[in-house]
C-alpha cells in the first residue's frame, strides 16, 4: 500500500500533537507516582475538569473570543490545581502510608465523585471550545494541510517537558521532591515538612492534568466520560515508559500517539489496536519499561 508524502506528513503531525497532549497528562501522573507512590485513577477526572473549566471560561464567560481562550488556558489548570489541593489536604494526606490497593480504590471512588460533580455543574451535553483566530486554519507542509493548532501543540509539549525538568532538577522544591521520593523519612528528619512537599508535588501533577484538558478542548468534544479513555492510556504509557520516569512518559506518549495516527492511515477500522499492540510488544521485550522506573 502506497501513501503520498502529504498523507504521511499530515498523519505524523496529528500523531505527534496527540502525543504532546498525552505527555502533558502522563507527566503529571508520572510525577505523582514517582514522588507520592499514589496510583491516582482520578487523574483523568482532573483532566476532564480542566477541559470543562476551559469551556466555562472561554465560551461562557468570554463568548468564545480569542482572549477568552488564552485566559482559559491560563486559569483552567489553576482551577484543577485548587480542586486537587483541597482533595489532597482533606483526604490524600491521611492515606499515603496505606497500601497501593487501598489508594487505588480510593482514587477510583474519587473519580466517580468528580464525574458526578462535573455533570451537576456543566450538565451531560457535549461541549466545544473554539481556538483563537491566530490558531485557526492550516498551513501547507510537504503538500499537506496541517492545522495550526496541531503545530501549537508541538511547541507546548517540549516547553512543558523542559519546564518540568528544570523544576525537578534546578529548584529547591524539585530537589526536595526527588529526595522525598527516595527516602521520605530522612527528609523529615532534617526538618522539612514532608506533608507539604507531597501536597506541592500532588498539585503540580494535577495542574498538568488540567493543562492537558484545557489544551485538548479545541480538538475534541468536551463531554462526560473523556476521563475514562485518557486514564487508561495514561497508565499504559507510564507503565511502558517506566513508572515515575518523566522522559519515559514522553517516549511512551510518542509511541502511543504516532502508532495510533499511522494506524488510522494504514487500517482505519482497527486503528485503536495499533497503540495497544505497541504496548504489548514493549512490555514483552522490556517488562519493567523502556526507561528506569523509580519504584
Amino acid at each position: 500500500m502506497e501513501f503520498g508524502l502529504a498523507a504521511l506528513a499530515s498523519q505524523l503531525v496529528v500523531g505527534l500533537s496527540r502525543a504532546m497532549i498525552l505527555f502533558i497528562v502522563c507527566a503529571g501522573l508520572s510525577f505523582v507516582l514517582g514522588v507520592l507512590r499514589v496510583p491516582n485513577v482520578a487523574h483523568g477526572s482532573l483532566y476532564m475538569i480542566g477541559a470543562f473549566s476551559a469551556y466555562g471560561i472561554a465560551m461562557r464567560l468570554f463568548g468564545g473570543s480569542s482572549a477568552g481562550f488564552w485566559l482559559a488556558l491560563i486559569l483552567a489548570p489553576f482551577v484543577v490545581a485548587l480542586v486537587s489541593l483541597i482533595a489532597e489536604r482533606a483526604l490524600f494526606c491521611h492515606l499515603y502510608e496505606r497500601e497501593h490497593l487501598m489508594l487505588l480504590l480510593f482514587t477510583f471512588a474519587l473519580m466517580l465523585i468528580f464525574g458526578d460533580l462535573v455533570k451537576i455543574i456543566w450538565g451531560a451535553e457535549y461541549r466545544s471550545v473554539s481556538p483563537p483566530a491566530l490558531l485557526r486554519g492550516s498551513v501547507s507542509m510537504f503538500g499537506a494541510s496541517i492545522p495550526r493548532y496541531n503545530l501549537f501543540l508541538l511547541i507546548i509539549g517540549p516547553l512543558v517537558a523542559i519546564g518540568l525538568w528544570l523544576f525537578t532538577n534546578k529548584t529547591k522544591i524539585g530537589k526536595i521532591s526527588r529526595a522525598a521520593a527516595v527516602d521520605r523519612e530522612m527528609v523529615s528528619v532534617i526538618g522539612i515538612n514532608v506533608s507539604w512537599v507531597f501536597a506541592a508535588a500532588f498539585v503540580i501533577g494535577c495542574y498538568l492534568a488540567g493543562l492537558g484538558g484545557a489544551l485538548v478542548a479545541p480538538t475534541v468534544s468536551v463531554t462526560l466520560g473523556m476521563d475514562h479513555t485518557i486514564i487508561i492510556e495514561a497508565f499504559l504509557i507510564v507503565t511502558i515508559g517506566g513508572l515515575g520516569n518523566m522522559w519515559g512518559a514522553l517516549v511512551g506518549s510518542l509511541i502511543f500517539g504516532v502508532t495510533h495516527s499511522f494506524g488510522v492511515l494504514l487500517w482505519p477500522q482497527f486503528a485503536i489496536v495499533f497503540p495497544y499492540a505497541a504496548v504489548v510488544i514493549v512490555l514483552f521485550l522490556r517488562p519493567r519499561g523502556l526507561l528506569k522506573s523509580v519504584w
